[in-house]
C-alpha cells in the first residue's frame, strides 16, 4: 500500500488495534503500527503524537460536541437538564461501526494501567469543560461541578453498558436507561 492511499489515520488506527490485540499495547511499537498500515513512521507522527494517542484521538471532538449541546440547551433548563442534553448528544457521535472499535479500544485500555490513567484524565477534562459550560450559564460553582460530575458518570456508565450490549441496542436507549436509574437513586 503506497503513501498516497487515502485515510492514513484510519489505517493507522486499525493497524494499532490489531497489533495491540495480538501483542499487547506495551509489545507494540510505532514502527510496527506504521509498517502494518503501509505508511512511514513519519506519517504516523503527522497524525498522532504517540502510540497512546491512537486510542484517544477524537476525544476533543466528543468533548466539543457535548459542550455545544450543553450550550444549546434551553436557557430555562436546570443544570442537570443541560448536562443531560450534553450526554444525550453523544448518541449522535456513536454508531454501530464505532461500537466494534469501542469494544476493542476498551479491551486495550482496561489491560494497560497507563491507558486507564489517560482515560481518567480524559473524563476529568470532560468534567471540567462541562463545569465551565454550566458556569457560563450562571450556575453556582458547587452545583455546576456536581452536575458535570454526574453527567460524566452517566456517560461513562452508559458507554460501558453500550459496548457490552447486543449490537441492536442503540446508545441512546442505554443512556435513557441509565438516566432512569439515576432518577430512581435520587428519588
Amino acid at each position: 500500500m503506497g503513501r498516497w492511499e487515502p485515510d492514513a489515520a484510519g489505517r493507522l488506527r486499525e493497524a494499532a488495534m490489531a497489533l495491540y490485540a495480538e501483542r499487547g499495547y506495551d509489545g507494540t511499537t510505532v514502527a510496527e503500527i506504521a509498517d502494518r498500515a503501509g505508511v512511514t513512521a513519519r506519517t504516523f507522527f503527522r497524525h498522532f503524537a504517540d502510540k497512546r494517542e491512537v486510542l484517544f484521538a477524537g476525544s476533543e471532538l466528543l468533548e466539543r460536541h457535548m459542550v455545544e449541546a450543553l450550550a444549546a440547551a434551553p436557557a430555562d433548563a436546570t443544570p442537570m437538564e443541560a448536562v443531560t442534553a450534553a450526554v444525550l448528544a453523544t448518541a449522535e457521535f456513536f454508531d454501530d461501526i464505532r461500537r466494534d472499535y469501542s469494544r476493542r479500544r476498551a479491551a486495550v485500555i482496561t489491560s494497560t494501567p497507563e491507558l486507564r490513567e489517560r482515560e481518567l484524565i480524559k473524563m476529568a477534562t470532560l468534567t471540567a469543560s462541562l463545569t465551565d459550560g454550566l458556569l457560563e450559564r450562571g450556575v453556582a460553582p458547587d452545583v455546576a461541578a456536581l452536575a458535570a460530575e454526574t453527567g460524566v458518570a452517566v456517560f461513562r456508565v452508559s458507554f460501558e453498558r453500550w459496548i457490552a450490549a447486543p449490537d441492536d441496542v442503540p446508545i441512546a436507549d442505554v443512556i435513557q436507561a441509565t438516566l432512569k436509574n439515576l432518577a430512581a437513586l435520587t428519588a
